[in-house]
Formats: structure tokens, C-alpha cells, sequence
């Protein structure tokens, strides 16, 4: 081989082994996509809920859960700043008052595999052997991997909220919806290679809901 010729083979090879990269980036984004658009329970039960902030969306599905009897007690899942339970309940247009002694606010975790260790504390305190997670159907995939490592043994049933603009799929032809996508399967990725153990972040911190203060 020539020494001109050496140049043009190592980039040949290069562009193989990019190719087969970006081959296999693409097919995972595919299974990500399928993953993130599986359905929900129709008629969730378990021994308790999770919901992990990040819309109000999933606060009201959650609350709405609890509620309707699908368990007996809630977790509310990275909560931060003052917040308190009648500002969870304000927007679900729910009587916060009865629901208070069944929810628990955890305000510990700051990322996804905080909010499985949190809840990983909760559920061994609490003695539960399922559980309903209640996420953005984007996040699902992420947080299903960050539960199933933290609670090995627990039944896991999904629960996947579509925030108002991601609808439909459709939505993904839009840029924010694509980039939103995008973004959660390289979360995902370092998820599923346990990346996320590395930086386990906060330990949990979980406070009994106190009932809202009634007006003087």
C-alpha cells in the first residue's frame, strides 16, 4: 500500500465505524420512541403512588389516583422550595383535606435517580410491594430504569402523562418536541449504562403532608 493510498483507507474505515454509530443511535432512538409511546394501566392498583414532580399535569393525575381508590397512599417526589400540599392540590381542584394523611412530600431529590432512591426509602418504610409511577410519557423510559434498579422486587406500574403540547406524536415534527426527545434519550442512555449512579445526589428527605391551615 502506498503511502498516498493509507490516508484514503483509515478515512474509509472512519466513516464505517461512523456510520455504524449513528446506525445504531438511530435505532435506538426508535426503540426509545416505542418504549415512550406505550399506553398506561386502564385500571391501575397497587399499594401506593409516586409522582414525580415536573408538571402539573402529573400532580393532578396522581391526586386523582389517590382519590379514586387506585391506592391507599401518594408520594410526591422532588418538591422543592416551600411548597405545601395546597399548592399541590390547588390546580387538581381536589379538597386537599381529606387526602393529607395518605401523602407524603418528598423533598430530597434533585434528578431521576434521586426520586427512585427517595421513593426506594418510602415504599421499604411504608412496606409496599407495588407501585404506580406517575411521570411525562417521555420521562417513563428513564424513570422505569432508575426504579427497577432501585426497587428490584416492587411491582411497577406505569402511568404516563402527555403534557399538553405533545399530545400527539405529531408534536415531534415541531423542534422543542424533537429536541424534548432527543434530550431524554441521552438521559436515558447514561441511565441504562449506570452513569446515574455515580452522582446519587441527595439522600431522601420525606415529610408527612401537614393539612392546609384553615382561614381565621
Amino acid at each position: 500500500m502506498s503511502a498516498a493510498s493509507r490516508p484514503r483507507t483509515g478515512w474509509r474505515r472512519a466513516s464505517r465505524v461512523l456510520a455504524a454509530v449513528l446506525l445504531l443511535w438511530f435505532a435506538g432512538f426508535a426503540w426509545f420512541l416505542h418504549l415512550a409511546a406505550r399506553p398506561g394501566a386502564r385500571d391501575p392498583h397497587a399499594g401506593g403512588i409516586v409522582a414525580l414532580t415536573g408538571g402539573a399535569d402529573r400532580i393532578r393525575t396522581a391526586l386523582r389516583l389517590l382519590a379514586a381508590g387506585a391506592a391507599d397512599k401518594l408520594l410526591v417526589s422532588g418538591i422543592g422550595g416551600g411548597a405545601d400540599l395546597a399548592d399541590l392540590t390547588r390546580r387538581a381542584r381536589l379538597d386537599p383535606r381529606p387526602l393529607a394523611p395518605r401523602i407524603t412530600l418528598g423533598r430530597g431529590a434533585t434528578s431521576t435517580r434521586g426520586n427512585a432512591l427517595e421513593a426506594a426509602a418510602w415504599v421499604r418504610a411504608e412496606h409496599l410491594h407495588s407501585l404506580i409511577v406517575v411521570t411525562g410519557f417521555y420521562h417513563m423510559p428513564r424513570a422505569l430504569t432508575e426504579f427497577r434498579r432501585a426497587l428490584p422486587d416492587v411491582r411497577l406500574v406505569p402511568v404516563p402523562v402527555r403534557p399538553p403540547g405533545l399530545r400527539r406524536w405529531d408534536g415531534l415534527t415541531h423542534w422543542a418536541g424533537l429536541r424534548l426527545m432527543t434530550e431524554e434519550y441521552m438521559k436515558f442512555l447514561a441511565a441504562q449504562i449506570g452513569l446515574t449512579t455515580l452522582w446519587p445526589g441527595p439522600g431522601p428527605l420525606l415529610q408527612t403532608a401537614a393539612p392546609p391551615r384553615r382561614p381565621a
